[in-house]
């Protein structure tokens, strides 16, 4: 921490000094804002490790994902006499709300990249499936809206004020009704209004935060700019001050055939995998898809996959992943990844 200053994302590189590709594999790092229970059988509580801060909690297999990955670049130092090529590390910060991707990707550090595996822990797998991704995150884009009014006594002057809260309301209903498009599945949520100081107080000031989403990143430009369209339409209607802020992002999953076939390949040769099979949708998103689309810009190649665990739900207080038996599964597919794809003379 105190060499990057304060900063959690950190690419470690593995140079083996023989010629061969460049392959990235990439773990994402951050917790979530739920407070982990503390039931007697729950599997974090059995094995000693429920997360010591109030509030915050791994409860969406992050933690899993960077053990992986340390695993991983260990395995690949102690084997790096019969491998070849370069192989980057990648523990990117702020998935969480889409915020970390596009700072790393944007960095330059993908840009020789060959090849850049990146991977997920539940969703849509049950413990012993592997999920090939190929497609089906959706592009994202989260965005701050706030706006400000004038406030008044609502009784002796309520015409000198400007209410915020109604501006905020009214956008929010309008916002719900953005059309969908016929080109592709999208999506828009306001998952928060906060407004007003008192009862008797014309509200001065209010807060939303908005989501929109969509099959493509054109589908969900095409819901922010509606989103943008009624916030300065609401802006100028109740004659209030408006700002909007994009706070994070998302690009829609794209990957590569061939990198699939290897991954499935490898995957139905894992003695801890039972099934292994192709997804084309996932319903929600990823940052990691600007690390993907940088990789591919430059001519690289991506790959995705799920491996499977038995959760109630990712985000909740009782998440749980097995980890005896998904970690070394996860663990053996990307190290057998990299021996074949990075093997030595």
């Amino acid at each position: 921490m105190e060499k990057t200053g304060g900063y959690t994302g950190i690419v470690g590189i593995l140079d083996t000094g023989n010629p061969g590709p460049t392959i990235a594999i990439r773990a994402d790092l951050d917790a979530v804002p739920v407070q982990e229970i503390s039931a007697a059988e729950h599997e974090a509580v059995k094995g000693n490790y429920v997360s010591e801060i109030p509030g915050v909690m791994h409860a969406c297999g992050h933690d899993a994902h960077t053990a992986i990955l340390l695993a991983v670049a260990e395995w690949s130092a102690r084997n790096r006499e019969r491998l070849s090529g370069k192989i980057k590390f990648v523990f990117q910060p702020a998935e969480e709300g889409v915020r970390g991707g596009l700072a790393v990707a944007a960095g330059g550090a993908l840009d020789d990249v060959d090849e850049i595996v990146c991977f997920h822990i539940g969703s849509e797998c049950k413990l012993g499936e592997v999920g090939i991704c190929e497609g089906g995150y959706l592009a994202t884009t989260k965005l701050n809206v706030s706006f400000e009014g004038a406030p008044a006594h609502a009784g002796s002057n309520p015409e000198a004020g400007k209410s915020a809260l109604l501006a905020a309301c009214n956008a929010a209903t309008l916002i719900a009704g953005i059309p969908r498009h016929s080109g592709g599945l999208t999506r828009v949520c306001v998952g928060r209004l906060e407004a007003g100081e008192s009862r008797n107080v014309i509200p001065a000031h209010a807060r939303m935060e908005i989501e929109t989403r969509g099959a493509t990143s054109e589908l969900d430009a095409f819901m922010v700019d509606h989103v943008k369209r009624i916030v300065r339409g609401t802006e100028a209607a109740f004659d209030v001050k408006a700002k909007i802020e994009i706070v994070g992002s998302a690009a829609n999953l794209e990957t590569d055939p061939d990198v699939l076939a290897r991954l499935a390949k490898i995957a139905e040769k894992t003695d801890l995998v039972e099934r292994t099979k192709f997804i084309s949708f996932v319903p929600a998103s990823e940052d990691c898809t600007w690390l993907i689309r940088r990789v591919r810009e430059h001519g690289g190649k991506a790959g995705y996959f799920l491996f499977g665990c038995n959760h109630q739900g990712h985000h909740k207080g009782d998440f749980s992943i097995q980890d005896d038996k998904t970690l070394p599964a996860a663990f053996e597919i990307l190290t057998r990844y990299l021996a074949e794809r990075n093997a030595g003379d």
